[in-house]
């Protein structure tokens, strides 16, 4: 979910049409502005929190390679470290364009070491098999020999549209859900990212529902068993929930379209980010006590619990979302959108949605690469943090 300065803006200007009559808005959306110093002190908060009892809610994380790289840190080694914590389930991603570089290449060979290290720390695995939007900043992973020309702006893309693309994606899907579905540490297969959302806001282009539908027909063609997961943003503000209806309004967002396709529907959670730096300061969004989220939120545990969906998050906010790409790394400092204190405040929220009668079948925390790194700028209190989970929960 991460921003470019650039992007900021541009969520502006997109929040602006889904905004309608100002003055009926205009108290609900100052209630969630802040304005605030990006750079916060530490604090030793995140100690003293108490930390909610997960019940039968599985905790886990997701490792995204490409942030790994960003950050400047090693792959193998992170995922090493990270494995070593007492969590249940990691997800995983096949980032088509990396395992098929080039035409007739299929290198999985990277893939393939994580799943065998997770599997050798006892973990399960949600594997995202893609194949054109997958978690990591640019989200977008299609390799350049399969898409000669840049998908339009303001189009859905349609199966009957792009019959070359979609031929291969749905080979890509088979090959990798062909290789893997004898690991019995595999839970489940996720299809795209956000499927049929905007690419964040730097592209417009949509993927239409039908074309996930054909994904997903492969997928269940090569494993039946298996559940197959799709995930949703959950607006936690008004304004932005606002510009995702009207940009998504012809076939719904993705967390709609989950409810309808899926076995697993998962939430993405990130109740407070950054929309616009502003001298020294950034103007946040933070809809994390919004009423209106409360409701949005029943209404998609009514819903899944009803269609007897399992219900997970598949991101619960655990790292800066700023307006800048990569999350800032402030010596002996903080920013504001995720302090540690928010690793748990998020998880502690989202805990309190689950309950026995219609529990979150798991939590992923997002942001486990930027720990890392924190750590090794010496701040280890986000993996701390972490660990006090595991530990108390």
């Amino acid at each position: 979910m991460e921003r470019t300065e650039q992007t900021a803006r541009k969520t502006w200007r997109a929040i602006a049409p889904g905004l309608g009559t100002a003055s009926l808005l205009a108290l609900p959306f100052a209630l969630e502005m802040r304005l605030k110093r990006p750079t916060q002190p530490l604090t030793d908060v995140w100690q003293r929190l108490p930390i909610e009892a997960r019940r039968t809610t599985l905790l886990g994380i997701s490792f995204r390679p490409p942030q790994v790289a960003a950050l400047g840190l090693d792959m193998r080694d992170s995922l090493r470290t990270l494995l070593d914590y007492p969590f249940q389930l990691i997800r995983l991603g096949a980032y088509w364009k990396h395992i098929e570089p080039e035409p007739g290449v299929f290198s999985p060979d990277e893939l393939d070491w994580q799943i065998a290290a997770a599997e050798q720390a006892g973990k399960q695995i949600i594997l995202c098999v893609g194949p054109l939007k997958t978690f990591s900043y640019p989200e977008f992973f299609v390799p350049a020999h399969h898409l000669k020309q840049p998908l339009p702006e303001h189009t859905l893309i349609q199966p009957s549209a792009y019959p070359a693309l979609l031929e291969a994606a749905t080979t890509f899907i088979t090959r990798l859900v062909e290789r893997y579905k004898q690991r019995k540490s595999i839970v489940a297969w996720q299809i795209e990212h956000e499927a049929v959302d905007p690419l964040g806001v730097e592209h417009s282009w949509r993927l239409a529902q039908a074309f996930v539908e054909k994904e997903i027909e492969v997928v269940r063609k090569a494993d039946p068993d298996r559940p197959v997961l799709l995930n949703g943003f959950l607006p936690t503000s008004l304004p932005v929930r606002l510009s995702q209806w009207w940009r998504t309004r012809d076939q719904g967002d993705s967390l709609a379209v989950a409810q309808r396709l899926a076995d697993i529907v998962g939430i993405d959670y990130y109740p407070r980010h950054a929309l616009l730096k502003m001298g020294n300061r950034t103007l946040y969004l933070d809809g994390s006590q919004s009423l209106w989220l409360q409701g949005k939120r029943k209404q998609v545990f009514t819903a899944t619990h009803t269609r007897r969906q399992k219900l997970m998050v598949t991101e619960g906010q655990a790292e800066p979302w700023e307006s800048v790409t990569t999350p800032p790394n402030p010596s002996s400092q903080g920013m504001y959108s995720c302090l540690p204190e928010q690793v748990i405040i998020n998880y502690n929220t989202c805990m309190r949605w689950s309950q026995p009668e219609n529990p979150l079948y798991a939590y992923l925390f997002w942001g486990a690469e930027y720990w890392l790194l924190r750590k090794q700028s010496a701040d280890a209190s986000y993996l701390q943090a972490f660990a006090r989970i595991l530990e108390r929960a």
